[in-house]
C-alpha cells in the first residue's frame, strides 16, 4: 500500500505547475517523530530544492498543500527544515494493515537475476564457534528475506576440505590416539581427545586425515541444522580440482592479463587493479606447481558466475578485511563487474556470563562452540541476539539475559505476545467469537498497532538495503510494545459489544501473523503457549 501511495504522490507533484520542468527527486518514507502527531515523515523538499533551486521550507508547504489532495491522506505539514510530515486517514490504514502480500509485484532486478549468498564455510577441522553462529544467523535470514520479497537467491556453504589440512588433521588425531600433544601448529581442541576415543582402529595410515576431516564435516552439517540453518548446497572445494576448473581459473587470469610469471611462481596482478585497492600481488602457483587457496577461492567464484548467479554475496569472518580487496581485484580480472560481488564482514562476538566476559582462545583449542551455546541458551535466543546486531558492530552475549524468561529478554518478549493472542482465541473460540471487519473510528493504541504492520514491508526492505536482518528484531519488539499497550488499554473480548470484539480479534489475529512472520524469517520460532 505505501508503493501506491508513493506513486499517488509522486504523481500529483510532478503534476505540480509550482515544480513543472523539474526532475523531481524519488519519495521516500520515514516513521514521523512522535512529537508532530503525524504517521509518515517525506525528506523530499530538501531534495528538492537542490533541483529547484529554492528554500526547503518553503518547497515543502507548497508541496504538502498539495499532498492534502492525495487520496488516504488526512493532513499534511511543513516543518524546517523542509520536512512534510503527514497524517494518513484511518480507513487507509485500516486497508493497508490488512493487506497480507509481501512479495513484490515484480522482481526490481528482472526475472533472470539470481542471487548466491555465501556463509560460515569454515574450515572443517574443527566443531563451529560463536562466529561461525553470527555469520549463519545473518546469511540465513538475508536468504529468507530475500526469497519472501520474490528474489532468486540460493544459500550455499564452501568446505575447503583440499591441500594440506587433512594431513595436520591426521597428524594431531594420531598424537591425540598415542596420548600424545599435537604438533605445535597442529589442531590443539579437545574435541580431538574425543574422537581418538571413536576412531575407527582399522584406519590405514593415509585415511586418518580424510576420516577426521569427513567426521567434522557431518559435526558441521549437524550444528547448521540444530541452529535451524539449511543450505542449497555444500560446496567442496575438492570438486574444483577434479574437474580442472582450478586450472581454468588461472587461464582466464592469464587470458585477461592478470597472471603473470616471477621467482619461479605464478603471480596474480592484484596491485594492477587500481579500485580494488590492494596493497601487493598475491602467489597462484607456488613454486613447487601447487595451486595456492587464492586460486582456489577465484576457481570457486568463477564456478558460482558459470552456474549463472549474477549476484555474489560473501559473509566473512572479522578477520578476513584484507581478503576483500584482493577478491574485488579477482572479479575485475573475472571480467564482472565490481557490484555483482557483495562482501559482509562480520565483527567479534563476545561472551558475558553472569556480568563477566569469557576468555576464549582458538589456537589454544579453548573456546565456546556453537553447538554447547545453543545447547545452554536454545536455537530461538542464539538466533534473535545475533539478528539484532549490524554485522559491522562488535556484540555482546549475554548468556544468563538469554536464558531469563521475562519480558527482559527481547525474544521471550516478542514471542509472549505470539503466545499471549493465541490464548485470547482461545477463549474467543470458547464463546463463539470470531473476527470480523474493522469498526471505525480507531482508538489511539488500535491505530499506532495498525499504522504499525504496514511498516513490515518496509523493514524488510530495509533488511536488503543494508544487507542485514537487525532491523527485523527491533521491529519486532516495537510490534511487540505496542501491543502491551493496546491490550492494556483496550479490552478484546466484550460480549456486551460484538463488532466491536470481532474488530480487535482482527487486529490481534494480524498482530500475531506478523510476528510469526517475522520470527520465521530470523529463524526463531513462535510459540501458542509460554
Amino acid at each position: 500500500m505505501f508503493t501506491h501511495l508513493k506513486q499517488d504522490i509522486e504523481l500529483k507533484l510532478s503534476n505540480a505547475p509550482a515544480f513543472a520542468g523539474a526532475t523531481l527527486p524519488e519519495v521516500d518514507f520515514a516513521p514521523a517523530p512522535e512529537h508532530t502527531g503525524a504517521d509518515i515523515s517525506l525528506n523530499w523538499a530538501m531534495a528538492a530544492a537542490k533541483v529547484l533551486h529554492k528554500n526547503p521550507l518553503e518547497i515543502a508547504k507548497t508541496a504538502a498543500e498539495l499532498l492534502k489532495e492525495v487520496n488516504g491522506i488526512e493532513n499534511a505539514q511543513a516543518a524546517a527544515p523542509g520536512f512534510i510530515n503527514v497524517k494518513l486517514d484511518d480507513q487507509f490504514i485500516t486497508v493497508a494493515a490488512l493487506d497480507r502480500r509481501i512479495k513484490s509485484a515484480d522482481n526490481p532486478y528482472g526475472s533472470k537475476h539470481k542471487i548466491l549468498i555465501e556463509f560460515v564455510s569454515a574450515n572443517p577441522t574443527g566443531p563451529l564457534h560463536m562466529a561461525s553462529g553470527r555469520g549463519a544467523a545473518l546469511g540465513d535470514s538475508l536468504v529468507r528475506i530475500h526469497r519472501a520479497l520474490g528474489y532468486s537467491c540460493d544459500s550455499e556453504y564452501y568446505v575447503n576440505d583440499a591441500g594440506n589440512q587433512a594431513q595436520m588433521l591426521a597428524e594431531s588425531l594420531k598424537a591425540r590416539i598415542n596420548g600424545q600433544e599435537p604438533p605445535e601448529n597442529g589442531y590443539h581442541g579437545s574435541y580431538l581427545i574425543d574422537m581418538a576415543k571413536i576412531a575407527p582402529k582399522d584406519l590405514k595410515e593415509e585415511d586418518y586425515g580424510r576420516w577426521a576431516m569427513e567426521y567434522l564435516i557431518k559435526t558441521q552439517q549437524d550444528d547448521m541444522n540444530a541452529f535451524r540453518v539449511q543450505f542449497t548446497r555444500w560446496f567442496r572445494e575438492s570438486e574444483l580440482h577434479k574437474v580442472g576448473a582450478v586450472q581454468d581459473a588461472l587461464k582466464s587470469l592469464e587470458d585477461h592479463g592478470y597472471a603473470y610469471k616471477k621467482d619461479d611462481a605464478v603471480w596474480f596482478g592484484s596491485t594492477k587493479d587500481k579500485e580494488a585497492k590492494d596493497d601487493k600481488d598475491r602467489v597462484l602457483v607456488r613454486t613447487d606447481g601447487r595451486p595456492t587457496y587464492f586460486l582456489a577461492d577465484i576457481a570457486y567464484h568463477k564456478n558460482k558466475y558459470d552456474r549463472g548467479y549474477d549476484q555474489l554475496v560473501d559473509i566473512l569472518g572479522a578477520d578476513h578485511h584484507g581478503y576483500v580487496p584482493r577478491m574485488k581485484a579477482a572479479v575485475h580480472a573475472l571480467g564482472k563487474e565490481e557490484k555483482s560481488f557483495v562482501p559482509i564482514i562480520h565483527q567479534l562476538v563476545h561472551l558475558l556470563d553472569n556480568g563477566e566476559q569469557v576468555k576464549m582462545s582458538k589456537r589454544a583449542g579453548k573456546f565456546i562452540t556453537l553447538r554447547e551455546l545453543v545447547d545452554e541458551v536454545g536455537a530461538d535466543a542464539c538466533r534473535f541476539f545475533f539478528a539484532s546486531r549490524t554485522p559491522n558492530a562488535q556484540m555482546t552475549f549475554d548468556i544468563q539475559l538469554a536464558k531469563k524468561q521475562s519480558n527482559e529478554n527481547p525474544v521471550y518478549y516478542v514471542q509472549y505476545v505470539h503466545a499471549r493472542i493465541q490464548s485470547i482465541f482461545a477463549a474467543a473460540a470458547q464463546k463463539g467469537l470470531e473476527v470480523g471487519d474493522i469498526v471505525t473510528p480507531l482508538a489511539p493504541q488500535e491505530r499506532a498497532l495498525l499504522l504499525k504492520l504496514i511498516w513490515f514491508k518496509p523493514v524488510l526492505q530495509a533488511c536488503l538495503r543494508d544487507m542485514s536482518p537487525h532491523h527485523l528484531p527491533t521491529y519486532l519488539m516495537e510490534l511487540a510494545g505496542l501491543f502491551h499497550a493496546f491490550y492494556d488499554s483496550c479490552r478484546v473480548i466484550d460480549e456486551t459489544n460484538l463488532p466491536l470484539t470481532r474488530s480487535r480479534l482482527l487486529i490481534c489475529q494480524r498482530v500475531a501473523e506478523r510476528i510469526k512472520k517475522g520470527l520465521e524469517f530470523l529463524g526463531v520460532s513462535a510459540p501458542d503457549k509460554m
